[in-house]
């Protein structure tokens, strides 16, 4: 199967079922996993052992560096990355003639939905995505069709490290906390994630603040809304989420819908 990358400007041949697979995004391992695929990766990122319990493969690179030496060491025959923060190390790794196939960064859960769809054809597991699709799909459906009328406003605070972004209508963040029974305040917005202005969160009202931070640069949620005065503003009830999975309000893998029922139960308490 030929493969083409107009973002990288690569064009490669691929196995009818690739047996040597480098992922470099966690969402990506899980799946892999999930179709069946699981045997055929060779190499990940630090990250990906968070969503797929007792992973063996070896470290191959970071999110966003690596060496590509490295990578051509485990001879991968597919290497799977993403068109967004990581979109600088793909075209490192395909311009040292690496074998790398891009996946859109989801806007939605639709968009999870068709990156599990492009993963099965390029592993030759089409059927097993499709089935895998629909069981999320319905899982999906459960979780809207049970959500609580009025939906509790959320505003959601995510810190990439130092980095602090709230995410707006075009982040499939926006659909974890729809799933969840929550109106987002921010799902107005046309974009997927901005540096939120802080000042305007009290006159939104949400009566949840969720937070999510990194092992690496850990945020205390109740404190932060001490901090801000706004459990004097409008009193909201706050929830963290983590990098653990399940609870991983960033993490675009199958288990998104774990994440969307444990926000359903922790909001609903």
């Amino acid at each position: 199967m030929k493969i083409s990358s107009p973002l990288l400007g690569t064009t490669f041949e691929l196995p009818e079922r690739p047996g040597r697979i480098v992922s470099l995004v966690s969402s990506a391992t899980e799946t892999l996993f999930a179709l069946g695929a699981g045997d055929a990766v060779v190499g990940v990122t630090p990250y990906c052992a968070r969503y797929v319990p007792g992973l063996g493969a070896p470290v191959v690179a970071d999110y966003v560096s690596g060496d590509p030496e490295a990578i051509r060491a485990v001879r991968p025959e597919l290497v799977v990355a993403t068109d967004g923060v990581q979109l600088p190390l793909a075209r490192r790794l395909a311009a040292a003639g690496l074998p790398v196939a891009l996946l859109p960064v989801p806007q939605s859960r639709f968009g999870i939905l068709e990156n599990t769809v492009a993963l099965g054809a390029l592993t030759g597991r089409l059927a097993e995505a499709r089935a895998l699709c629909d069981r999320l799909e319905r899982a999906c459906a459960e979780l809207v069709a049970s959500a609580p009328s009025p939906r509790p406003r959320a505003y959601a605070e995510l810190w990439f490290g130092r980095h602090l972004r709230r995410p707006g209508g075009r982040a499939f963040v926006h659909d974890l906390l729809w799933l969840a029974g929550l109106e987002p305040v921010h799902g107005d917005r046309p974009d997927a994630y901005a540096p939120p202005e802080l000042d305007e969160v009290p006159g939104l009202a949400p009566a949840w603040v969720i937070v999510f931070s990194e092992p690496e640069h850990p945020i205390d949620a109740e404190a932060l809304v001490r901090e801000r005065g706004w459990d004097r503003a409008f009193a909201p009830r706050v929830l963290a989420s983590t990098t653990e999975r399940g609870r991983n309000l960033i993490h675009d893998g199958p288990s998104f819908v774990e994440t969307a029922a444990w926000l359903r139960d922790a909001t609903a308490a």
